[in-house]
């Protein structure tokens, strides 16, 4: 038995009629940007650690930063007798207010550049790819250097991780690029 028109052309029709669900709208996210919204959050996790430490350098100006390395110290019973403890008390005396007014400036300006970064990466913006590559880009032969001079685990996970953006990015772009091409 046939179906009455109104009834196929009711299962043609792409608009659902009135009292009917809609049907679920496809998802423009690109399915590959995973790697940019972990790019993003990992931006906005080092906006946050910087804001932390020029909000730590400001809250220092206006003190002694020896006398706040004791009071630290003492609160978790590091032994005043160490070279270790030594040296760290005797480089926090020559810290000066100058020196922590510029550490507060350059964190928070950096803050700043990796939350927008951040940001512009978690809503897929070409801009923020394009600025993050730059970035990276410029970075790494500071990075590298950094390596040569100190190679500890800390500077080897920098770079690593910056090679692994650069990387992703540099992919990523060029597969985005080919994929409008096959579109076109």
């Amino acid at each position: 038995m046939t179906e009455p028109l109104e009834e196929q052309n009711r299962n043609l029709d792409p608009v659902p009629a009135a009292g009917d669900d809609c049907p679920p709208k496809e998802d423009k996210h690109d399915p590959h940007a995973r790697g940019l919204l972990v790019i993003g959050v990992f931006k906005l996790s080092k906006a946050l650690f910087f804001i932390a430490v020029g909000a730590g350098a400001l809250h220092l100006v206006h003190r002694d930063v020896g006398d706040v390395f004791q009071k630290i110290a003492t609160t978790l019973r590091l032994d005043p007798e160490s070279r270790l403890f030594a040296m760290l008390s005797s480089k926090a005396d020559l810290i000066s207010h100058h020196q922590l007014r510029n550490v507060v400036k350059l964190s928070w300006g950096y803050a700043a550049l990796s939350l927008v970064e951040g940001v512009g990466l978690m809503m897929q913006k070409t801009w923020a790819e394009y600025l993050t590559l730059t970035l990276t880009i410029c970075a790494l032969p500071w990075d590298m250097t950094e390596l040569v001079k100190h190679p500890d685990p800390i500077h080897w996970g920098v770079v690593l991780i910056n090679v692994a953006v650069l990387a992703y990015l540099l992919w990523f772009i060029w597969w985005h690029r080919r994929q409008k091409r096959l579109h076109r």
